[in-house]
């Protein structure tokens, strides 16, 4: 049985990588040759990745002093690739159908890693882009997300946060909006601190004032 959830808002904040585009090849390829580069374990590294900041998590296995030049070549590592890289179901017809409804990209990515993975899947990027440049502490930090919400306009307990990874759930939540997660990238245990949990955007529309969830 599918019941209906309305999320009323003014704006959606959206998380990009997991969220709207699927890069895990690209992401996971990189890993493996940066971290033989390093002598870091790829699996290990990769388990607690996704959704931070690179420079975040590398802190986290190197000493203060290498990471700015580790995530410089991972970074580098990652811009050398495309492939595999594509549009999660729904992510373009959910934003195409938001007909005025204000909306924002808060990312781990810094700004040519978005445009390199959103250009190769053909998601569009709005007006507000918010970077791991942009902000001093990354998710689960909320800094990102009121930022946006900042930007928009828009008071962030209006605002609807779309996510796949835990810490971005966290970094939702932290900010005070609302926070409707989809199961791409972790399953839905992991990410039972959101309002609610969905397989993927097809599950998700845009109605007048907010989004319609179909929740099994």
């Amino acid at each position: 049985m599918t019941d209906v959830l309305d999320l009323p808002c003014a704006a959606v904040l959206f998380d990009v990588d997991g969220t709207l585009v699927d890069s895990t090849p690209l992401v996971e390829a990189a890993a493996h040759e940066w971290a033989a580069e390093y002598g870091i374990d790829p699996v290990r590294f990769l388990e607690g990745a996704h959704g931070r900041r690179t420079s975040d998590r590398i802190a986290e296995f190197l000493p203060p002093d290498r990471v700015r030049a580790a995530t410089a070549r991972l970074d580098e590592l990652e811009a050398s690739r495309s492939d595999g890289v594509a549009a999660l179901p729904n992510a373009v017809g959910l934003l195409a159908s938001l007909d005025g409804l204000p909306w924002a990209v808060v990312t781990s990515m810094d700004r040519g890693a978005l445009l390199q993975r959103t250009g190769a899947a053909g998601v569009p990027l709005p007006r507000v882009v918010v970077t791991a440049e942009e902000v001093e502490r990354g998710k689960p930090d909320p800094a990102g997300y009121l930022l946006a919400a900042r930007r928009l306009g828009v008071d962030p307990a209006r605002c609807v946060v779309v996510e796949d990874a835990p810490a971005g759930v966290r970094a939702g939540r932290a900010a005070g909006a609302a926070v409707l997660a989809v199961a791409t990238s972790h399953p839905a245990a992991e990410l039972a601190e959101a309002d609610v949990v969905v397989p993927d955007l097809t599950a998700v529309t845009a109605v007048p004032g907010g989004l319609r969830v179909a929740v099994r």
